[in-house]
């Protein structure tokens, strides 16, 4: 699985002064004293570099990547060879194998229990949402390479380990069996449900994380039919999730008595940032039970919701629900594939009831929040799943009318107050980070949603641009200045930029493949 290029020692001394990063199971087989900390070595730019922007090539030497596959490799050789901009064939360089280069801080390939642990990046636990998407570019290549397979594979299996122990959490620390040592996150949160900082990183509770783990599941069964997926554990998680979604559909209130009901979920955290505990001693703000849209605390932001059913996490839901029926009903489950399809159902009812909202200038529009008492906000944030990402998570068509009409709000500052503009890029941002920074990620996202040659061209010009010469996504940019940027490793930018040049070469060739002689 992994290899070591003992020829390239010499290169790893360079690197010594860095330090070590990564530790446990690898440590036995790899000089990782020698590599960088990514972050760092992510910073410089190193050499070769090519292009009209002369964009370095950011990999680790071979010894020091955390993943090998040759199958990756040769898609990398395929794609660069079909791009016509030198630009955008050294970024899909860097930007594909990222995730595989870099994240991969545990896996064990037992052929009866394989484990995968996917680091963010530059922040050294694994979240549920960040973790799947990261993975996304290669369920693919999965058929063609088997210990590709089994670190897929390997990556559910551990994510139904953390939703079986801690279901409202959204990251996690490595597994006691790595014989890594977690790191705390510096917080003292209040958490109900209580849990385990030994096993858990934070504890905001997501419920696109949940979504995420059945993406993941979904996409890497789609493309291997592998049944191995449907483990006892995997079928435990996903009853585990049915439980949550149980608990997050009803009423704050109790509809006989009138008074509250002592919340299953709450989050307090000492801060001065409104966006990073709930509401009413940690319980967030009431929302009307329907038994339809699930509420959900936090964003894939991280940030809290203000009204708690958020409806681009419940179209992700009720999208995946729907896979999920699928695979159950492939495999025999009969009992599960009709509950996720009698949640499905109920969702899109309650998102197509209380979701689309009439905007006073653009009409019919998918909400980003609301709380099922009439309150409505119109935004949309840069983390997926947002409102502009609905055609991408499948929920609509990319010509639906209502989407069309939001997707017109959420990409003008008339219509939402986080669509940032500068002198060098204009995009969708977020309360995360702040009013001036721009998310890559959602450039893509425009870009992947868009049927216009001339938009995508535009997208694709100023993506490119936005790495500030170090030719990696960053997770945001200052609007005027590239080289304020956050999160330098930052590996889910990545693998979505990957995607992006994947769906191009494939939906729109003619705007990024070579020009025939």
């Amino acid at each position: 699985m992994v290899h070591v290029q003992l020829g390239l020692f010499s290169q790893l001394l360079a690197y010594a002064a860095f330090g070590l990063f990564f530790q446990g199971t690898y440590a036995l087989e790899k000089p990782w004293k020698a590599c960088p900390n990514y972050k760092v070595f992510s910073e410089k730019r190193h050499f070769p570099a090519e292009g009209s922007l002369k964009l370095p090539l950011q990999r680790p030497v071979h010894a020091c990547r955390t993943f090998h596959s040759d199958v990756v490799e040769n898609k990398i050789l395929e794609v660069k060879d079909a791009l016509g901009d030198t630009d955008l064939a050294r970024l899909f360089e860097n930007c594909f194998p990222n995730t595989l280069d870099t994240t991969i801080r545990w896996h064990s390939p037992e052929k009866d229990d394989p484990q995968t642990l996917v680091i963010t990046g530059d922040i050294p636990a694994e979240w549920l949402r960040d973790s799947a998407h990261q993975l996304a570019p290669y369920h693919a290549l999965a058929p063609k390479d088997k210990q590709l397979a089994m670190l897929l594979l390997g990556a559910i299996q551990t994510q139904s380990e953390m939703i079986i122990q801690f279901p409202y959490c959204n990251a996690f620390q490595p597994p006691k069996k790595s014989y890594i040592h977690g790191e705390d996150n510096g917080q003292s949160d209040v958490v109900t449900p209580s849990y385990d900082p030994l096993v858990v990183f934070e504890c905001k509770y997501e419920l696109d994380s949940l979504a995420s783990f059945l993406r993941l599941s979904y996409k890497y069964w789609k493309a291997t039919s592998d049944n191995r997926i449907f483990t006892t554990k995997w079928l435990a998680a996903v009853e585990v999730i049915y439980t949550v979604l149980e608990q997050q559909s009803i009423s704050t209130f109790n509809e006989e008595t009138g008074l509250p009901r002592n919340p299953v979920y709450s989050f307090r955290r000492r801060t001065d940032a409104g966006t990073e505990t709930l509401a009413l001693s940690g319980r967030g703000f009431p929302v009307q039970g329907n038994g339809t849209l699930i509420r959900s605390a936090f964003r894939p932001s991280d940030d809290a919701c203000t009204l708690q059913y958020l409806i681009p996490s419940n179209a992700m839901m009720a999208v995946e629900l729907g896979h999920l029926q699928e695979m159950l009903s492939a495999n025999g489950k009969h009992s599960l594939a009709q509950a996720a399809q009698s949640w499905t159902k109920k969702i899109r009812e309650g998102i197509e009831k209380y979701g689309i909202v009439e905007h006073p200038v653009f009409g019919r529009v998918y909400a980003y929040e609301v709380d099922a008492y009439g309150s409505a906000i119109f935004m949309d944030d840069a983390n997926i799943p947002s409102l502009l990402s609905l055609p991408y998570l499948g929920f609509v068509e990319r010509d639906d009318s209502v989407y069309l009409n939001t997707r017109k709000m959420v990409l003008s500052p008339q219509g939402n107050p986080f669509f940032l503009k500068g002198r060098l890029i204009q995009g969708i941002g977020g309360p995360h980070v702040g009013l001036r920074n721009v998310w890559p990620m959602s450039l893509m996202i425009q870009a992947i949603t868009s049927d216009n040659d001339t938009e995508i061209s535009e997208l694709l010009n100023i993506i490119k641009r936005s790495t500030n010469g170090l030719g990696l996504m960053h997770e945001t940019v200052d609007v005027s200045n590239f080289s304020l940027y956050t999160r330098p490793w930052f590996s889910w930018a990545n693998s979505l930029f990957s995607e992006l040049i994947m769906d191009l070469l494939e939906r729109k060739p003619h705007l990024v493949k070579k020009k025939s002689a």
